[in-house]
């Protein structure tokens, strides 16, 4: 399991100024780039996110799918920016971005000077946003990361509506990325039997097995992309093969932008050693 990532933050001029900054001092730092200011009395460092400071900017904080993807948890799309604002009425400043604003009452009560929800609020909004597939995937992340605990479950689907609950069922925080949860639910809706993160000696572990006899990985340019990384997993696929498995090496881009070319693929390899005949046994997700 991941270590969850820290939270970002921002500081306050009395914060600063109680560490022994002058107003001087700010200035000098905002001037030459070692502080950002994105909003009167809101001070982040050189490196901060421009989601942080956008949302920031706009006075409010990150929420949904912005504050997940922050923290490391996957989220299918993150071109929009949400943000959490407290009341409805701010003369914060505008922005050529496209925003989500979202308003209401928080779960979790964020550090004053936290510049994202708390994880369980994130998700509730995410929830909502994103379609189920993705859903999904980020209530797989979020486990497995550490950013949500099981026995916060209960709490976070209280928050939902009622048509949310059938993600609970289908909920596997040994995904280890977001493309193998959308590949489990592929398989799941082929009928295949299979199992997840699986040892096999002679080869390690791999991201599915199914039935028996097909590996499945889900690949990524994070893991996948120097020839060091591509030549260790043909020679891993090389050793399954002498053992009599077959592998599919699907690519994370395909995974969640061309998912029906992917089950297209499965259905291939799934039917040669089925027949012909054979057809799925359960709906898609």
């Amino acid at each position: 399991m991941s270590t969850p990532t820290t939270p970002p933050v921002f500081f306050r001029r009395p914060d600063l100024r109680a560490r022994g900054w002058t107003d001087r001092d700010l200035g000098a730092a905002v001037a030459d780039g070692r502080l950002l200011r994105p909003r009167p009395g809101a001070y982040l460092t050189a490196d901060a996110s421009t989601d942080v400071i956008d949302a920031l900017a706009l006075g409010g904080r990150l929420t949904c799918v912005s504050a997940l993807a922050h923290r490391g948890v996957f989220a299918l799309d993150t071109s929009v920016l949400h943000v959490h604002l407290h009341t409805r009425r701010t003369s914060a400043r505008t922005t050529a971005r496209v925003v989500r604003r979202h308003w209401g009452t928080l779960r979790r009560v964020p550090h004053p000077r936290a510049a994202s929800v708390e994880p369980l609020d994130a998700l509730a909004c995410a929830l909502r946003c994103q379609p189920p597939r993705s859903a999904l995937a980020s209530l797989d992340s979020a486990l497995h990361g550490g950013h949500l605990r099981m026995d916060e479950l209960d709490e976070l689907f209280r928050l939902l509506p009622r048509r949310h609950r059938v993600l609970r069922r289908l909920i596997d925080a040994r995904a280890e990325s977001g493309p193998e949860t959308l590949v489990r639910l592929l398989l799941r809706s082929l009928g295949a039997a299979f199992d997840v993160q699986v040892f096999i000696a002679g080869v390690g572990r791999v991201d599915f097995l199914v039935e028996g006899w097909l590996i499945v990985e889900c690949d990524s340019r994070e893991f996948h992309s120097d020839w060091d990384a591509q030549r260790r997993d043909r020679r891993r696929d090389q050793a399954a093969a002498a053992l009599g498995y077959t592998t599919f090496r699907p690519i994370a881009e395909d995974i969640i932008w061309h998912p029906d070319v992917v089950r297209s693929a499965l259905r291939g390899l799934l039917d040669s050693r089925r027949g012909p005949a054979a057809r799925p046994r359960r709906p898609a997700v």
